[in-house]
């Protein structure tokens, strides 16, 4: 069953390791309607652009500058949108325990921000892409995941048709 044919998808930190994979399938083996890449990352996105441009595969690549911290680009890009996956977030664990409140601003204010934008743009469904999990996190890096995982669960509450989902990569 291929969920993603035919639909336009927003994939939020699209520009990262998992991003640029999932780009790369989804182009070549889902035939989606229309793959936005949503990342603050402009050097990234011209690489991913000319990349997929040089090999016959941009026709459905859309790239929006934009960070999850700003709910009003959040919406702009999610118009019209069938499916989110989030994978955007801060990973490093030194550099989440060095600057923590930009941990939170990204990988919790971001998320919430991913949620309340697809509930209030009517999406089908939204995937948190969580590449760690922390049942008992010792750090600050793995409580903002943690509290990530869980406000996509608890999404589900609020969501009316929007559903809201956590996965591990």
């Amino acid at each position: 069953m291929n969920i993603l044919k035919d639909k336009v998808i927003l994939l939020t930190g699209g520009t990262g390791s998992f991003g640029k994979k999932f780009t790369d399938l989804v182009l070549r083996g889902y035939n989606p309607k229309a793959l936005r890449i949503f990342s603050r990352d402009e050097k990234k996105q011209y690489d991913i652009e000319k990349r997929f441009r040089e090999e016959g595969l941009d026709d459905k690549l859309r790239l929006f500058i934009g960070d999850v911290r700003d709910r009003e680009r959040l919406h702009r890009a999610m118009t019209d949108v069938d499916v989110v996956v989030h994978a955007a977030a801060l990973k490093q664990v030194p550099t989440c325990e060095y600057n923590p409140i930009e941990a939170v601003r990204t990988n919790i204010d971001g998320s919430i921000n991913v949620i309340d934008v697809a509930i209030d743009n009517g999406i089908d469904k939204v995937i948190n892409i969580s590449t760690d999990k922390a049942v008992h996190p010792v750090n600050l890096y793995g409580a903002t995941k943690m509290t990530a995982e869980k406000l996509f669960i608890q999404g589900n509450s609020y969501a009316g048709k929007t559903k809201t989902k956590s996965n591990c990569a």
